[in-house]
């Protein structure tokens, strides 16, 4: 059984507290991820069934396993004549593929199936099972907007290996070349022995990488798809609420305090500004649909659109959200930007509020 492992510097949770992302969490079938009062994901190895439910799920893919990488996966499945995708042939578990993952394999295969018929009686099917018709339905949904005929198929076909594929698979691992990998099975097995939760914490070369964008392998792998995908004849706008990967935002200039936390937190540049800090821009493409950016928002300036425009993916804009003034402080000089007619930057609009609030005056010092 493959282990579970944590990339911190990956994880939503580890850009702002006020991260309320628990999606490893929900889909665990087996309860060994804990998010509790630690902000970061806490595991329970020897809980943990590696079914890869949570790396499927995850939008920065921050889980992984030891034994299996969907990014390998994808690569070696596009080279199988078949087009099966099994817990018995392939894969962990369905649920260890994203909706990206499955849309991009569609594309590409024209047809796939996923073999859904050991999941009856499955110990894992509460929570996988569940993740594994809603990524289908998605998967399906999407496709459709974009016209494209590719067809993926949830099928009861109960795929086994014969017993003389897993005699020579035995009779193979016998040599010394499989030493070494015995040796990390072996001390894999030794982790998972205690029954404690592993908690995590942010290394300094976590907080280093955490200011670095970076984009998920399955995005990466769902634009590559999309390139040889044939345009639609027109691009059709979809519920924002059927699509869990990608969004597109809205901004309310009226609310917005020009804090700067929503494009710097967000781990993957769809949010970005200029070196002036004189505006947001916003690229749909880029968007994972973490939420993190609408987690750190105090004003709830920055919101989803009710819809998601197919062009997106064939035709990416990035979108210009809203623009700030650009001045300098009257009391320290530093220039900042502002949404409004301040005079002062936050941190002196702060302290003067502070010390008008000491002395008790309500005197607006702006005028």
């Amino acid at each position: 059984m493959s282990i579970i492992h944590l990339d911190t510097s990956a994880c939503v949770r580890s850009l702002s507290v006020d991260s309320i992302c628990k999606k490893c969490e929900e889909v665990c079938p087996s309860q060994s991820i804990v998010i509790d009062k630690n902000p970061l994901p806490s595991i329970n190895l020897s809980l943990c069934v590696g079914c890869g439910a949570c790396g499927g799920v995850c939008p920065t893919e921050s889980f992984g396993l030891e034994q299996f990488s969907a990014t390998d996966f994808f690569f070696e499945f596009l080279e199988d004549e078949e087009n099966l995708i099994s817990c018995k042939k392939n894969v962990p578990c369905i649920a260890s593929l994203s909706v990206e993952h499955l849309i991009s394999l569609a594309i590409l295969k024209k047809e796939m199936v996923l073999d859904i018929g050991h999941c009856d009686g499955c110990e894992l099917a509460h929570t996988c099972f569940a993740q594994i018709e809603k990524n289908h339905e998605e998967a399906m949904y999407v496709l459709e907007a974009m016209e494209n005929d590719a067809e993926i198929k949830l099928e009861k076909i109960t795929f086994e290996k014969n017993n003389e594929t897993n005699r020579r698979n035995f009779l193979s691992a016998i040599n010394l070349k499989t030493f070494a990998k015995a040796k990390q099975n072996f001390e894999s097995e030794v982790e998972r022995a205690s029954d404690e939760l592993q908690e995590h914490t942010l290394a300094k070369t976590d907080i280093a990488l955490l200011k670095k964008k970076k984009l998920p392998e399955k995005r990466k792998l769902f634009f590559t798809a999309i390139k040889r995908a044939e345009v639609p004849s027109q691009f059709h706008r979809i519920e924002a609420s059927e699509i869990s990967f990608s969004s597109q935002k809205l901004m309310d200039q009226d609310a917005c305090t020009a804090c700067q936390m929503c494009y710097r937190v967000c781990p993957t540049g769809a949010l970005t500004s200029d070196v002036k800090n004189s505006k947001i821009d916003f690229d749909p493409f880029m968007c994972i649909k973490c939420n993190i950016c609408h987690d750190v928002c105090q004003p709830n300036a920055i919101t989803k659109s009710a819809s998601y425009n197919v062009k997106e993916f064939f035709e990416p804009t990035v979108q210009s959200l809203i623009a700030f003034n650009v001045r300098r402080c009257n009391e320290c000089n530093v220039i900042f930007s502002t949404n409004g007619k301040d005079k002062l930057c936050y941190r002196c609009k702060v302290e003067e509020e502070e010390a008008r609030e000491l002395w008790g005056i309500e005197e607006d010092y702006e005028d």
